[in-house]
């Protein structure tokens, strides 16, 4: 299956305007899609015979810099069809929240903890998220490009 075929079944299904993008002239091809749509589009991408995207190999966090937005990219893979997708989401970086595909993909769970803690993505319906990297009572996003790194920790110099 080409990535134009991808597309197309995407478009019959939910029409064209939840694809924002797509980019077939990079290594990764790849398509931005609006937020809203990602539970339904994550369960079609799955459950569909044709494309069967049975699994998530990847998705992460991008901060694309000050006064722009955060960006969730997801990583797709079909065994049986040996076929691949990358969908890019961007999100608010005053408000990031997405829902989060846990439920479709369970590879899913620890990466969007990754991502909350990192960035401070928060994954709506997400069945455990805290922090996974960081302790507990952390301040701030590591991984954001605004990040100020605490002077200490608990008594414990961490800036130098």
């Amino acid at each position: 299956m080409t990535f134009e075929d991808i597309i197309n079944s995407i478009k019959a299904e939910f029409g064209a305007e939840i694809v924002v993008e797509a980019n077939e002239k990079v290594m990764q091809p790849y398509l931005v899609v609006l937020p809203s749509a990602l539970t339904k589009l994550f369960r079609f991408l799955k459950d569909n015979d044709l494309l069967f995207f049975d699994y998530l190999s990847c998705l992460t966090g991008v901060d694309n810099g000050p006064d722009k937005s955060l960006e969730v990219i997801y990583h797709l893979y079909s065994i049986p069809n040996n076929h691949s997708v990358v969908i890019r989401v961007f999100v608010d970086k005053l408000q990031p929240t997405i829902p989060s595909i846990s439920d479709i993909y369970k590879s899913a769970d620890w990466h969007e903890r990754e991502a909350f803690d990192m960035f401070g993505i928060l994954f709506e319906n997400h069945p455990d998220l805290r922090r996974i990297l960081m302790p507990s009572d952390w301040v701030g996003f590591p991984l954001r490009k605004d990040y100020q790194e605490q002077e200490e920790y608990h008594g414990i110099k961490v800036k130098y």
